[in-house]
């Protein structure tokens, strides 16, 4: 799976835009967050673990850890 790719579906199936996911992930570190810097994070999959629950978070989705 491309994690990359399936948050770009989810947002553009919520009407959002990386641009307000990038701008959430920003007020959340505190710190400046560009579009740019999150859309290269996507396609190379280095998107880290804390951005991810923000995104996923404003996606309406969450992260569920099972045991196999």
């Amino acid at each position: 799976m491309d994690i990359g790719k399936e948050i770009k579906k989810l947002t553009v199936e919520r009407g959002l835009t990386l641009t307000y996911l990038a701008e959430c992930i920003s007020k959340e570190k505190g710190k400046h967050y560009s579009v740019q810097n999150l859309s290269s994070k996507l396609k190379k999959g280095t998107v880290n673990y804390n951005e991810l629950v923000i995104i996923l978070n404003k996606l309406n989705y969450k992260i569920k850890l099972e045991e196999k």
